[in-house]
């Protein structure tokens, strides 16, 4: 009751998780306030075999938003195993593991490593390349984006989320498949392909040459997305991009959205998380709402 959400029958403290890649695995930000309040939090970016990140610039920063290239950089999941999830499971929220590959070979390896761990849901990040198939991200086509899906569901022994790139094929479409195949959730949106130039050195910013946008810029886009895929499918949303306020976190609910996660609003709020969490209990008292769930969906 009150601000909590259900998730695959798993109840969240609230419907605020934190995205992968901006929260770090916890530990970087009780500094600021205690990670137990959060909803959840979902692990830096995982694969197989640890990855030391791409060169140059990582970070550019934009109107309203920010550009990444930061290529996965990670411990690799036997780290992760060994010494990094039993330091989250003691946080005191939900774990969400993000796990990433780059062949159908490397994410049934690294799911089933995942198995052997107490963790509440495996959050599916299909925007990585597909090394074999000439580079192209596993979730830009549905039959690809259902395939990967269908494959991980057989072997995880955990929830599974897949969480969904904006880039590729009709957002409703993708997340179809996807609950066709065994997803048990989605998250969205995954950042956008964008590019920078630096005139003055006269050259593009990053050595990738495209990176992925995200921050305040992309919220509308990310809102009319959620909506989309809310209305496609009949499992739990997970709605994310540019998420910097409560009235932005109500928006998101009320267009389908179960729980939604925040990324790089942390940067610049690292106390956001608990401005959030306050705004929403704000928000049920004044409303008089027995719960947070009584306005999800109603657009």
């Amino acid at each position: 009751m009150g601000i909590e959400v259900k998730i695959c029958e798993k109840t969240l403290k609230n419907p605020i998780i934190m995205a992968s890649g901006t929260y770090g695995f916890g530990e970087e930000y009780k500094r600021f306030y205690d990670p137990s309040i959060l909803g959840g939090i979902s692990s830096k970016g995982l694969t197989l075999n640890a990855k030391p990140g791409n060169k140059g610039i990582r970070i550019w920063e934009t109107p309203s938003g920010i550009m990444n290239s930061i290529g996965l950089e990670n411990p690799g999941v036997k780290q992760f195993v060994e010494e990094i999830a039993p330091k989250m499971n003691q946080l005191g929220t939900k774990v969400f593991v993000n796990l990433g590959g780059n062949s159908l070979e490397e994410y049934l390896e690294a799911t089933e490593m995942l198995n052997d761990i107490e963790m509440d849901f495996l959050e599916l990040n299909i925007s990585c390349p597909n090394v074999k198939e000439g580079g192209m991200a596993f979730g830009l086509r549905c039959e690809d984006a259902g395939f990967i899906t269908g494959e991980v569901k057989k072997r995880t022994k955990h929830p599974l989320i897949v969480k969904l790139s904006p880039n590729g094929d009709a957002i409703s479409e993708l997340a179809k498949h996807c609950e066709a195949e065994g997803a048990d959730g989605i998250s969205l949106v995954n950042t956008f392909q964008a590019l920078a130039v630096d005139v003055r050195k006269k050259e593009f910013v990053f050595d990738n040459i495209t990176a992925g946008l995200s921050g305040p810029a992309i919220f509308p886009i990310a809102l009319r997305m959620v909506r989309e895929a809310a209305g496609a499918v009949k499992i739990p949303v997970i709605g994310m991009g540019g998420i910097q306020s409560v009235e932005d976190v109500l928006a998101m609910l009320m267009v389908g959205a179960s729980a939604v996660q925040i990324g790089t609003m942390n940067f610049s709020r690292p106390r956001i998380g608990e401005e959030l969490i306050q705004g929403l209990e704000e928000y049920v008292k004044k409303e008089k709402l027995k719960s947070i769930e009584e306005i999800v969906g109603i657009l």
